[in-house]
């Protein structure tokens, strides 16, 4: 049986990058084949019956669908009913100040852009024409925040989840003051603890450093929130596993993303790593 991905999303998010890891990973990549020659294309390299093709990952954009976006949800699900092959929908998204910047440092033109439609309005149409796809799709994740080596790990995450036929626990830290993440399946706020940050000798600390692990547990609501999320996640987490899941994100946030929250992250992926595979740890705002 194939296993198929389908990597779309927003242009300027990342397919690229994520199309060149799961080549790494020993996928046949193909990009930015047009949507109505992908299931022939499809057809013959499974007809081939080589091992070269047990894992397919097919770059797809709106360059051929910019006035049939309902097309290209239509071919997804039909390449779901396939018998040979085992389909995912990855997409990628970002926000739009996110892509401006991006097309802006790089120069490059978005595909949907032209003289009578500037960049943001080739990006809000995008987005739009785009949200039925995003919304059926596998894995979103957004790549606003991210370094190249954090979609990279995200992905490699992703797979190993798959491969090993477990499910990826993601704990990632964040600062509400940067924007809550858009891709998270659980998300706990921690801003009512006790914050280092108004000691002046522990603000330039991070929550993976000595001077904040001792400040923070000495604070009893510390304790109390840690073993309450422990918990939570302990409790709801065969569920999910049960659901055959590749990919559970949980998510904690304080205030600006350094102290109290990265503890927390620290703690919990080390706690659970004891007890499972296939558990990672990011700080969005440390990174």
């Amino acid at each position: 049986m194939t296993r198929l991905t389908i990597v779309t999303g927003l242009s300027g998010s990342g397919k690229s990058v994520a199309l060149h890891t799961l080549e790494d990973e020993g996928f046949f990549c193909i990009d930015n084949i047009p949507a109505n020659l992908l299931s022939d294309l499809i057809d013959k390299l499974l007809a081939s019956g080589s091992d070269l093709y047990a894992n397919l990952a097919i770059g797809v954009d709106m360059r051929s669908e910019r006035a049939t976006a309902d097309n290209l949800l239509a071919l997804l699900n039909d390449l779901r009913s396939r018998e040979d092959a085992t389909v995912e929908v990855l997409f990628l998204d970002t926000d739009r100040n996110t892509l401006v910047k991006r097309f802006s440092e790089t120069r490059r033109k978005h595909p949907l852009s032209s003289e009578d439609l500037p960049l943001i309005s080739a990006i809000d149409d995008e987005t739009r024409l785009l949200e039925p796809v995003k919304a059926e799709a596998d894995l979103v994740v957004d790549t606003g925040s991210m370094n190249l080596h954090d979609l990279r790990d995200i992905i490699r995450t992703y797979l190993l989840g798959k491969t090993q036929g477990g499910l990826a626990l993601i704990f990632q830290s964040f600062g509400f003051k940067h924007g809550a993440p858009a891709s998270t399946d659980f998300m706990f706020d921690v801003r009512c603890l006790p914050n280092p940050h108004w000691e002046p000798d522990l603000r330039e600390y991070t929550g993976k450093e000595k001077p904040i692990v001792d400040f923070l547990e000495e604070q009893p609501e510390v304790e109390n929130m840690f073993k309450d999320i422990r918990d939570f996640v302990t409790r709801w987490l065969p569920s999910f596993d049960s659901e055959n899941r590749a990919y559970l994100t949980v998510s904690i946030g304080c205030t600006g993303g350094r102290h109290r929250s990265v503890y927390l992250t620290e703690r919990l992926a080390s706690h659970f790593s004891n007890h499972r595979g296939n558990v990672s740890k990011r700080h969005r705002q440390l990174s």
